[in-house]
């Protein structure tokens, strides 16, 4: 998908990657849970305003925020709205399609709904680290491309974010319906 997809406001970009998939070292998957973050809310790592850290967040649409968790995780992110503004898409969860045999070795786990059901688990999944942040989505070595025939009427819940305690009442995470690879249930509203 070309950077223009991106170059939107966050929260519409975070609803349509649903059903878009994430190809990356012989693996992929269908993105089934996102969340939006956007440098106007506390929770947004670019809300510090522009730093080493949160440059890739205010640089182009369409490139990958790869940062790591607490120390342990890479997390994948899609950065959104035009240069100057810091807005990406976290990536929360994936339903495995190619390159299960490498998920199950990199994670050490077989049931295919536990191999990309969170952000860290995702990044494990399909190898995706820090060297990968600032990559273009449309040319890698992280690409997301577009959504395959069956994935593109699927229904899309939102719901608050999960694990922040700053800006926490946004309903700002969308979800597949039905999805058996969801980091948690979707709750609320479609």
């Amino acid at each position: 998908m070309k950077p223009a997809f991106y170059g939107r406001p966050v929260l519409e970009v975070a609803r349509d990657l649903i059903g878009c998939v994430v190809v990356h070292d012989g693996c992929s998957g269908v993105i089934v849970e996102t969340e939006a973050y956007h440098d106007s809310e506390p929770a947004c790592h670019a809300y510090v305003g522009l730093t080493e850290r949160t440059r890739v967040l205010f640089g182009p649409p369409g490139r990958a925020y790869v940062y790591r968790s607490y120390g342990i995780h890479a997390c994948l992110n899609a950065v959104c709205e035009p240069a100057g503004v810091g807005a990406a898409v976290l990536i929360r969860a994936l339903e495995p399609l190619e390159g299960l045999e490498l998920m199950r070795e990199r994670r050490g786990l077989e049931r295919v709904e536990d191999l990309c059901s969170g952000p860290g688990k995702l990044t494990q999944a399909l190898g995706i680290e820090l060297v990968d942040n600032g990559c273009e989505l449309a040319r890698g070595p992280v690409v997301i491309s577009g959504k395959p025939r069956r994935w593109r009427d699927v229904p899309v819940a939102a719901s608050r974010r999960i694990g922040i305690t700053k800006a926490a009442e946004l309903e700002w995470r969308f979800c597949a319906v039905g999805s058996r690879c969801l980091s948690r249930p979707a709750l609320s509203r479609v």
